[in-house]
């Protein structure tokens, strides 16, 4: 369809064509896209129509049993995929706020299970209006695009956002149940390793969480041909440190994750003055239209204290090097 210079309009264009634009420039074919609105072809094709006499040009080439688009809407599109998801997250969030007050977490499986779980019934028992929505994934969320409030991630900080807050850095450390040295082989130098079953990730030798293998431990202690009695691999932080407390084996435990367990007593650090550092720290990301709600805000202000009181059960001091402070 072409359109003379006199057809060329000024004014925005109205939105309502711009969802069949959508599903027919995904499809590139009107029967397609008319059945996923649930609207007749010639429905959808009177909406093509009408958009490109606003827009003044022709957005596809009319084939006999498909259609392609123009470079006009090619240009469209693009600018068209951008914005409609960003529209509907908005529409999502009014929406949420004017039923129930929720906060959509997400972070990576072993941190839900093994940090934020054990701690979210005290900030249930304070907030009793604000449901909690925890999407435990490995994959990093857009929190423009994606209805998720807050992230809660792990890296360095050069794999951050400027605007991620540090909650709490992390050291490596051998744990244990205390049932496993009932039998009474001891475990007082990193030598006697090597009398027992060592835990680890399955993947760790092949990713980029190297430094989280017991290799690299061994390395730094001067152990370098030290071999266990056997090894015993998983693919979660939260299953290796869950055999160790089962007495199945030593894991090399990041010390954040397990800090409330040796405080209770489930887990033991044999070997306290051999912990290492690691270069990785916890992070927390608020979405950019989330920051000013106020169960965002009060979530938030908990995440403070419990990553204040995580950092003293560690030993860690606030680090002069990035922001801290929550607030």
């Amino acid at each position: 369809m072409q359109h003379s210079q006199t057809h060329l309009r000024t004014r925005p264009i109205s939105a309502g064509h711009l969802r069949a634009f959508e599903a027919v420039a995904r499809h590139l074919n009107f029967r397609a896209a008319s059945e996923e609105m649930a609207l007749t072809q010639s429905a959808v094709s009177r909406q093509i129509q009408a958009l490109e006499e606003e827009v003044g040009v022709g957005l596809f080439l009319r084939h006999t049993r498909a259609v392609e688009l123009t470079s006009a809407g090619a240009q469209l599109l693009l600018a068209v995929t951008q914005s409609l998801p960003r529209i509907d997250s908005a529409v999502r969030q009014i929406r949420q706020s004017a039923g129930r007050r929720t906060v959509a977490l997400t972070t990576f499986a072993s941190f839900a299970s093994m940090w934020v779980i054990p701690r979210l019934e005290q900030f249930q028992r304070d907030n009793p209006d604000i449901d909690i929505r925890i999407d435990a994934t490995d994959v990093a969320h857009d929190l423009e695009l994606s209805e998720v409030d807050l992230a809660l991630r792990y890296g360095p900080m050069s794999h951050m956002p400027p605007h991620a807050i540090r909650m709490f850095g992390e050291q490596l450390t051998p744990v244990a149940s205390p049932w496993l040295f009932k039998g009474g082989v001891a475990l007082k130098k990193p030598a006697d390793l090597a009398h027992f079953t060592l835990i680890e990730a399955g993947d760790a030798q092949h990713t980029h969480y190297e430094w989280l293998t017991w290799r690299r431990w061994f390395d730094q202690h001067g152990l370098t041909k030290l071999q266990p009695k056997r090894w015993l691999y998983f693919n979660y932080a939260y299953q290796m440190v869950q055999a160790a407390l089962t007495g199945q084996g030593v894991v090399l435990a990041r010390l954040p994750l397990v800090a409330e367990s040796l405080a209770n007593g489930d887990l033991i650090e044999p070997l306290p003055n051999q912990r290492i550092d690691s270069p990785m720290a916890y992070w927390l990301i608020v979405g950019p239209r989330s920051g000013q709600r106020p169960e965002i805000k009060a979530f938030c202000d908990w995440l403070t204290r419990q990553s204040e009181a995580t950092r003293r059960t560690i030993g860690e001091g606030p680090d002069p090097d990035t922001v801290d402070d929550l607030d």
